[in-house]
């Protein structure tokens, strides 16, 4: 091989190892953006601040904080903060003293750090979880709405919505909310509003923003005839939504639910 070739063939490998750095640093640069799009970075004030819940109910649907048996007089339309918050006490919290940090679910009852330690709820810094009880006056299939549902112990007709009143880009927080509802029978359904890509194992649904269509997808949970069934209702900021970072810290969070009833084809039940 002559001396020309010998440093040409040099310069050629010493070419393919320059572009092959190249793209493994592109690679490390990439890989070190995806891993910190997520969760907090900065920790010296933890999640949200200052959420509201509301929950309300269709006509022949109605909910309680307590298992009542069949008597329906005993349940109500609506479940109010002062009702969430008797529940919260054996937690030594209330709604107002509770403060969501990020945190990861697979199956939308066991929960986790970013480092992979568990997490209990309704402690400081973790997630939300209450339960209640469905009664319904027939058989019926329950789901959430954003058409709204009126009782006489409603103001206005409540919807369903995630907002806050907090401005860009804390307002971001409204697409890092899940809520899930998870009952012995029928499992765990898990709400993401503005729902975008799947981003965790765990299934999400997320409602139409015109007019509702009630289907399997949207459907939370089945009810006999006068008989109470157990709801447990999780409120968590997913620390894997892209939009859970730093800039949403300190946002403020209204959450309101609306359930109604309907028949087996779909159908409100009025």
């Amino acid at each position: 091989m002559s001396l020309k070739s010998y440093f040409e063939k040099n310069r050629k490998r010493l070419r393919k190892r320059k572009r092959l750095i190249v793209f493994l640093s592109i690679l490390a640069i990439l890989g070190l953006t995806t891993s910190t799009y997520a969760w907090f970075t900065v920790n010296t004030f933890a999640g949200v601040r200052e959420f509201e819940l509301n929950i309300s109910t269709g006509e022949d649907l109605r909910v309680s904080m307590e298992n009542h048996g069949s008597d329906i007089e005993q349940y109500v339309h609506v479940i109010t903060n002062d009702m969430i918050d008797s529940y919260l006490r054996k937690y030594n919290t209330s709604l107002k003293d509770m403060i969501l940090a990020p945190v990861t679910t697979n199956n939308g009852s066991r929960f986790t750090f970013q480092n992979g330690s568990p997490v209990k709820e309704n402690e400081e810094g973790t997630f939300l979880e209450f339960k209640c009880w469905f009664i319904g006056t027939r058989d019926m299939y329950v789901h959430l709405t954003t058409e709204g549902v009126e009782s006489d112990e409603t103001k206005g007709v409540p919807t369903t919505k995630v907002s806050t009143p907090s401005p860009a880009p804390q307002s971001d927080i409204v697409k890092a909310i899940r809520f899930g509802f998870d009952t012995d029978t029928d499992g765990n359904k898990t709400w993401e509003p503005n729902k975008g890509r799947q981003v965790t194992r765990l299934t999400t649904f997320d409602l139409p923003g015109g007019e509702m269509d009630y289907n399997n997808s949207n459907q939370l949970f089945s009810l006999d005839k006068l008989t109470p069934k157990q709801a447990t209702l999780r409120l968590w900021m997913e620390g894997e939504d892209p939009e859970c970072d730093n800039d949403v810290q300190r946002a403020k969070l209204r959450v309101e639910l609306s359930f109604v009833g309907c028949d087996e084809n779909g159908n409100p039940i009025s």
